[in-house]
């Protein structure tokens, strides 16, 4: 298999690198300093980093459209029960057998095999991955079509008959998208490592983009049901469960967009299939994966199940849910800031983490790298924390607070939302001293770090629980990022004879400075305010605007008084980019 661009034995000029804005094989000019190449490096993480969290806020958006569609056009019912178990499956396949080999073991192998060997060494390695995973999940889906029946009373065996039925059509037409999600997965890990970031950046935004498209092209108009009750005629507007077809149709067409969309980026390419599976690379990918798939499989089999039982146990009517609505609001700075860094700087970590030992200036390349992602990751998450703590209430009520979401559940999520924004800045400077350790091909560190992380978990949540009920897991949350993020950071900087001058605590002390003038504002705000937040979904759009817009106004003026250089920094680049 060729990609469209030149011919298959042309290589092709090479893609631009966004790093260095030059293409791949040309040399650095030779006059060029350490200290100008990494600054030209420091630029490009910086313009990856805002990429891929625009990608994610749209995504996110996209991603919260599609679940509002799906709730407006056939509501809490058995058709979307069905059609989440026929999606549970092939996105938990994908997980656990693909997505978790992309970070953590597919991107720094074929970001070393770049650095070291050519970009015509890296197409050899992506043509057998594709040709591999054509091959395997092309037989996987073959069997999940034939055992679909056996699959869903698995996975939904609480549905009821009509349900199960419906479900094992919709898995059929749903689990073909397990071959282009994997597609997917080897592509984009392809471009990351060439250090393209657009078109993996905006994948999940197509994604989601195209199931809502099909939803409303493709669904039945609803129909008038009359339910004869005594002498009382009861009249109902409800869609057939069928027409939930639509929205697997779209799961289906979404997860081609998303392997399709990669395809200009690697224009140029030279990938065929073959039936050579020997590559010393897939032997090394595999080996580094499995710490992650143990990783993987701890999160769902022991973290998700205790905390649910924990919490069902607790509080028999809610606490899941609470659970759930607080950890969805963490997501977004965690996805804006901490995943988007980590993303960013792993692809050039890898490259740098591969020459390591080669030289002095290698060496300092790689801590300066990393401790640019983590100045970045402190400066803008410590913000975020505290803007999301303070603002907690509003935004509660603001996005959840509404039909049968009583007072009694605000107050809940709210207090749920803040025990676990205590340890979200540790969890983003964990995200990404994890990620220095997979561009150091080290899978096993973090993965034992996490297997004694969550052993503090389950220990302080049962320890608290009487006291504490619920929120005895959000404070084990926080405390398990605290456990994780300082034994990473110790073990790390010994493997790494330390991160040289980069002034970590410099930048903490005048972020958590402004942070606290950001807070002080909100908190007045909110105060003189008062009332006035409860005078419906606008007026309560309005003002969380407007407080969040003056209180983070104050910490930019309070940041550059402070001169907090890694924010100056960031405007700089965007003036730059502005002024072009």
């Amino acid at each position: 298999m060729t990609v469209e661009g030149t011919p298959a034995g042309d290589t092709g000029p090479g893609p631009v690198d966004p790093l260095v804005e030059v293409p791949l094989d040309t040399p650095a000019p030779i006059s060029e300093t350490e200290a100008e190449k990494q600054a030209r490096t420091n630029e490009g993480v910086a313009k990856a980093t805002g990429i891929l969290a625009l990608g994610n806020i749209i995504s996110r958006v996209l991603g919260l459209l599609r679940e509002i569609t799906l709730a407006n056009l056939f509501g809490a019912s058995a058709a979307v029960d069905a059609f989440n178990v026929a999606v549970v499956v092939p996105k938990g396949l994908y997980d656990l057998l693909i997505g978790g080999h992309v970070n953590g073991a597919i991107i720094p192998v074929m970001s070393e095999i770049t650095a070291k060997d050519g970009k015509a060494a890296l197409w050899r390695l992506v043509s057998v991955l594709v040709s591999m995973l054509l091959a395997v999940l092309s037989l996987l889906v073959l069997i999940l079509q034939a055992g679909a029946p056996l699959v869903v009373d698995l996975v939904g065996g609480g549905l009821d008959a009509p349900t199960q039925a419906l479900a094992t059509t919709l898995l059929r037409l749903t689990s073909p998208a397990l071959i282009f999600m994997g597609l997917f997965a080897v592509l984009s890990s392809t471009l990351y490592a060439l250090r393209d970031f657009t078109w993996p950046a905006f994948a999940t935004a197509v994604f989601n983009g195209v199931i809502v498209l099909a939803m409303l092209l493709f669904t039945p108009p609803p129909q008038i049901q009359a339910n004869l009750s005594g002498v009382q005629i009861d009249w109902a507007i409800a869609r057939p469960d069928n027409g939930i077809t639509a929205a697997a149709m779209g799961w289906l067409l979404g997860s081609v967009a998303y392997m399709l969309l990669q395809l200009p980026g690697l224009r140029g390419a030279s990938l065929r299939l073959t039936l050579n599976w020997q590559h010393p690379a897939i032997r090394k990918i595999g080996l580094l994966y499995l710490p992650v798939m143990f990783s993987l499989v701890l999160d769902i089999l022991v973290i998700r199940i205790f905390s649910y039982n924990l919490a069902t146990e607790i509080m028999n009517d809610g606490g899941v849910t609470i659970m759930n609505l607080a950890t969805t609001l963490i997501q977004f700075p965690q996805g804006l800031v901490a995943t988007a860094i980590s993303i960013a700087i792993l692809p050039t970590l890898s490259r740098q983490a591969a020459l390591f030992v080669e030289s002095a200036e290698d060496r300092d390349a790689f801590k300066n790298t990393l401790g640019l992602g983590l100045r970045l990751a402190i400066t803008l998450i410590i913000p975020a924390a505290v803007g999301l703590f303070v603002l907690a209430t509003p935004i509660v009520a603001l996005i959840f607070g509404h039909g049968a979401f009583t007072a009694s559940d605000g107050e809940m999520t709210v207090q749920a939302l803040r025990l676990y924004l205590l340890g979200l800045p540790f969890a983003a400077v964990d995200l990404l001293l994890v990620y220095a350790f997979y561009a150091r091909q080290d899978t096993l560190t973090p993965a034992l770090i996490g297997l004694f992380s969550l052993m503090v978990y389950m220990v302080v949540a049962l320890l608290l629980a009487p006291t504490y009920g619920l929120f005895s897991l959000m404070i084990a949350d926080s405390v398990k990022h605290v456990v994780h993020a300082a034994i990473s950071g110790v073990i790390f900087n010994r493997r790494v004879g330390g991160l040289g001058e980069q002034n970590l605590l410099d930048t903490v002390l005048r972020t958590g400075a402004a942070a606290v003038g950001l807070a002080l504002t909100g908190v007045a705000l909110l105060f003189l305010i008062g009332d006035s937040l409860s005078g419906g979904t606008l007026t309560e759009l309005v003002w969380v605007l407007v407080t969040g817009g003056v209180s983070g106004a104050v910490f930019l003026v309070l940041a550059y008084l402070l001169r907090l250089e890694e924010l100056r920094w960031l405007v700089a680049i965007v003036r730059r980019r502005v002024g072009r």
